[in-house]
């Protein structure tokens, strides 16, 4: 019997390596009860990092997701494709690569997928494509706190930063494709999974990582929606298996304001959370300043200009329509808040 092959792009990565595992180890259950053949196969740069890759519960390919012979290579056999890779920078030198990569790499792949015949698509895309729930307008009666949905997406114009308008423009090219040109995809939405394996780390990985290290003495008003990255791999799945090709599906976790994040990491490392808030409006020459020497320097400042716009609002997102639709559930945040840590000190970043 000819092996069924699922291919995930990303798993260098926090998110695909959670993906790519959780999937192996469903594949492994079912096996114990049924004859299957369905393997993983993953996609990775040459450049990527190597530390979710030493032990990979699959086939590795390496290519260049930019580069239609290398992607087209890698989709021979697949019949379902989790499309989880992105470039995943608040910041660069230039913005408009961010978005020029992730438009780049959406397209290439989602082409390649109709041309391979795939069966099943899932593409990763963001709670970045949602409006928050205070920039609604006129078009909610929801107060400012309410969660937001995916019932208010965001135009390239309305999103704050590079990388929040490329996830935007990739969105809504994979959404042309499954009206125009019948791309079988469904699309999730993550908020922002934390967890194990954040190698790079990401940028919520960094808050976690600096607030551990007591590098964060003070906050702004700010909330976000924290959730396990196992319950977001988790979540893709069901979107395979249960999700209506063409829709879109917030997999979050719980709301929570900076201050209650930085609090808990605190409570779990042992240190005084921090006490101060700070207004967001003086913060703003700082993140010029360290934007600046980050242009001179290469490397990505912890403060920026688009961090801060996006500070000034509570992003907090209701995952109903997956809870309802596909049976997802996500554990307390601040599980995955210890995972974090607890990852994060034995690959040696908090001391």
């Amino acid at each position: 019997m000819s092996d069924d092959i699922i291919l995930v792009t990303g798993v260098a990565g926090v998110l695909g390596s959670a993906l790519a595992r959780a999937l192996a180890e469903r594949e492994g259950a079912q096996r114990g009860g049924a004859a299957r053949g369905t393997r993983v196969r993953g996609v990775v740069r040459a450049s990527s990092p190597q530390a979710n890759l030493a032990d990979f519960p699959g086939e590795l390919v390496v290519a260049d997701l930019r580069d239609e012979a290398g992607v087209a290579a890698a989709m021979a056999g697949v019949s379902t494709l989790y499309h989880a890779a992105a470039d995943y920078r608040l910041w660069a030198p230039d913005p408009e690569e961010i978005v020029r990569n992730n438009l780049a790499i959406t397209t290439t792949v989602m082409r390649a997928a109709l041309t391979a015949g795939v069966g099943r698509v899932v593409y990763t895309s963001s709670v970045a494509t949602l409006l928050p729930p205070d920039n609604h307008g006129a078009d909610t009666h929801a107060g400012a706190d309410s969660p937001s949905d995916e019932t208010h997406p965001a135009t390239p114009e309305q999103a704050t930063g590079a990388y929040k308008r490329s996830k935007v423009v990739a969105e809504r090219l994979v959404e042309r494709m499954v009206v125009e040109e019948g791309l079988p995809a469904v699309i999730v939405n993550p908020s922002t999974p934390i967890g194990p394996r954040d190698v790079k780390p990401t940028p919520t990985g960094r808050i976690v990582v600096e607030a551990a290290c007591g590098r964060m003495p003070a906050f702004v008003d700010s909330g976000l929606n924290l959730v396990h990255v196992d319950d977001v791999a988790e979540g893709h799945i069901l979107a395979a298996e249960k999700g209506r090709i063409g829709e879109r599906y917030v997999l979050g976790g719980q709301d929570v304001s900076l201050a209650a994040m930085l609090g808990e990491i605190a409570r779990i490392v042992g240190r005084k959370p921090p006490r101060v808030r700070l207004p967001v409006a003086p913060l703003f020459p700082l993140a010029i300043a360290a934007e600046l020497v980050g242009r001179l320097t290469g490397a990505e400042p912890f403060l920026t200009v688009d961090a801060l716009r996006m500070s000034r609002h509570h992003m907090f997102y209701s995952s109903a329509k997956a809870e309802g639709e596909l049976g997802y559930r996500a554990r307390p945040y601040a599980q995955a808040l210890e995972d974090a840590v607890r990852w994060f000190t034995q690959a040696g970043m908090i001391r």
